[in-house]
């Protein structure tokens, strides 16, 4: 490791030694802890989309931070240390990557050495006793991209619509089924019918290679920039959305997309 690293784990193990360490670091759990290392994985997502490479370094150390942290708890545990993580990555990598580290008749095309890393994931598998094909897709992912990633595990197996038209039937098919439940006034069947639409979504998502976290956030962000410009333009005479209807903000919504299209039109 380099110096750096070391003074990194020395901090870590001073926050939470007994003997003058940060109180609230020494009161944290692995199950405490995991909701910040969810959200600092998000923030490192975020400079990137950001195109902020001086953000992603320091988001970047906030979440080796976390690595950091848990392997902290798990040394005083007894069960293992940052070195035995690192080492358990290096391993994994060069027993997923022969074509690179081992076996030179696996440096085929990029779809054989996809089929190779899967097989070998797979035998990974069989070694945990996870034997299911549904087995170590993590329960703790966000609900979108666990969607996405069951489907994808499915479909390995033949368990897949062939194409995204069989996909589209199943969406308006779901649609149907949510707007008979909200007519019925029955909400319990209403927010089932709509995880069952955000499944569909998420299959599609996936059939056309794109990833449904990222066109959400892609989606999120685009939502607030054009309700931001709403916001400035109705500042412009002094008043707030709330003192605005519907038909004024979504014009100018309307004039939100023209000015963006414009702004990204080709000089």
């Amino acid at each position: 490791m380099t110096a750096s690293t070391d003074r990194l784990i020395a901090i870590m193990a001073r926050l939470r030694n007994p003997d003058g360490g940060c109180p609230w670091d020494l009161a944290q759990t692995f199950q405490t802890i995991a909701p910040y290392t969810i959200e600092e994985a998000y923030e490192v997502a975020d400079a990137i989309e950001r195109g902020d490479m001086t953000e992603l370094k320091s988001e970047l150390g906030d979440l080796l931070f976390q690595v950091v942290f848990h392997a902290r708890m798990a040394e005083e545990a007894g069960l293992f240390a940052f070195d035995d993580v690192a080492e358990a990555m290096s391993d994994k990598l060069t027993r997923r990557h022969p074509h690179v580290f081992a076996d030179e008749q696996a440096k085929a095309d990029s779809w054989s050495q996809k089929a190779r890393w899967e097989d070998i994931k797979a035998e990974e598998r069989k070694a945990k006793a996870q034997h299911g094909v549904l087995d170590d897709v993590p329960v703790g992912l966000p609900a979108l991209a666990r969607a996405a990633k069951l489907t994808k595990r499915a479909a390995r197996v033949g368990f897949d619509w062939p194409s995204t038209e069989e996909i589209f039937d199943k969406l308006h098919e779901e649609v149907a089924e949510l707007k008979v439940e909200i007519a019925a006034g029955d909400l319990d069947k209403a927010r089932e019918e709509v995880g069952d639409l955000l499944f569909v979504v998420a299959n599609l998502a996936r059939k056309l290679e794109v990833e449904p976290e990222d066109a959400l956030r892609g989606a999120n962000a685009k939502f607030a920039r054009r309700f931001a410009f709403i916001e400035a333009e109705l500042a412009k005479d002094g008043r707030t959305p709330d003192q605005s209807d519907l038909t004024e903000m979504d014009a100018l919504w309307d004039a939100a997309k023209v000015a963006e299209k414009a702004a990204n039109a080709p000089a």
